[in-house]
């Protein structure tokens, strides 16, 4: 006699199989995190080279040249790189002029110096003028020879060039023709050298 084996039901509930193990998720939480600190890592990367990059050099200011109706040459120059608006290069001959000329404009004389182009045999005297006014600045270079650094005085123009005149023929030997009293005016009473020629030798 076989057993009784109770039958399933058609509404008894199947059985549900297990379901298959999976790799476990990343947290979304720490990957929020990570992304953030990558984004705040190449933040930083690009704001550190935009502080350390140099900046572009400034443009420069270039008046035009407000003594072109002079007959002289005359150009304007970056005063931000020169310290002068305007400057000229003239023959020896034309310094008076170029003086008689800037005065007649308004301008003052400011100082004279000079610069020793031992190499070239040449010595160059360097007129500085502002106007008062305007606020320009205008340099005047005349190139001499070495060997025979003569140059005509412009103190009867701007007496103030007489000390000017006077102090450049003691450093660099210049002599400025015309001038009643080239005498030492920093140097000794006998001093017979010029200290900043480029051969002195103290």
């Amino acid at each position: 006699m076989n057993p009784i084996v109770p039958q399933p039901q058609g509404n008894s509930p199947q059985p549900v199989p297990a379901p298959a193990p999976t790799a476990p998720a990343t947290p979304k939480a720490a990957t929020t995190v990570g992304q953030q600190s990558a984004a705040i890592s190449h933040q930083s990367s690009v704001s550190s080279n935009q502080s350390t990059a140099p900046s572009p050099p400034p443009l420069a200011t270039v008046l035009p040249n407000p003594l072109a109706r002079l007959s002289l040459p005359f150009h304007g120059v970056d005063y931000a790189a020169k310290g002068y608006h305007v400057e000229a290069t003239v023959a020896p001959n034309q310094v008076v002029f170029a003086a008689e000329q800037l005065d007649k404009e308004g301008f003052s004389l400011d100082t004279i110096t000079g610069v020793d182009w031992m190499a070239e045999g040449q010595m160059e005297v360097v007129y500085d003028y502002f106007h008062p006014a305007k606020a320009l600045r205008v340099v005047v270079r005349a190139r001499i020879p070495r060997d025979k650094p003569e140059v005509a005085t412009i103190q009867k123009v701007f007496p103030g060039a007489n000390w000017h005149e006077r102090e450049t023929h003691d450093f660099f030997g210049i002599r400025f023709l015309g001038h009643p009293n080239l005498t030492p005016f920093l140097l000794p009473e006998d001093a017979d050298y010029h200290p900043l020629r480029k051969d002195f030798a103290s």
